[in-house]
């Protein structure tokens, strides 16, 4: 799996910057059968209300592996706001990634030595 992120700006209606970041996933071709095989698409990886330092404004994100396949764009009024977005996609794709090992290795056995 491989994140792509990408950010932007552009002039707001009054004169103001406006921040983007989009997100998305590229899945191999072992991986996007592991999603289609669970019918995966749905499940949510993240979902919160995030507050947004420094602006006492609060932003409700929800990320399911469908959306970061798909891509996912996030419209901001400020960079510390990008910088959440960013943090919380990052957070999602460790937890994607789980997903997809515990689906790659179900009718396995797992070794875990201490």
């Amino acid at each position: 799996m491989k994140l792509y992120i990408a950010r932007d700006q552009a002039k707001g209606l009054l004169g103001g910057v406006k921040f983007e970041l989009r997100a998305r996933v590229e899945l191999t071709h072992e991986e996007a059968g592991l999603v289609r095989k669970y019918k995966a698409d749905k499940e949510m990886l993240l979902q919160k209300e995030v507050k947004i330092p420094l602006t006492g404004r609060s932003i409700v994100l929800n990320l399911t592996i469908g959306s970061l396949m798909n891509g996912q764009t996030f419209r901001c009024n400020d960079i510390a706001e990008i910088l959440e977005y960013e943090r919380n996609v990052k957070e999602s794709c460790e937890a994607f990634k789980e997903y997809l090992e515990v689906m790659k290795n179900f009718g396995g056995e797992e070794i875990i030595e201490y």
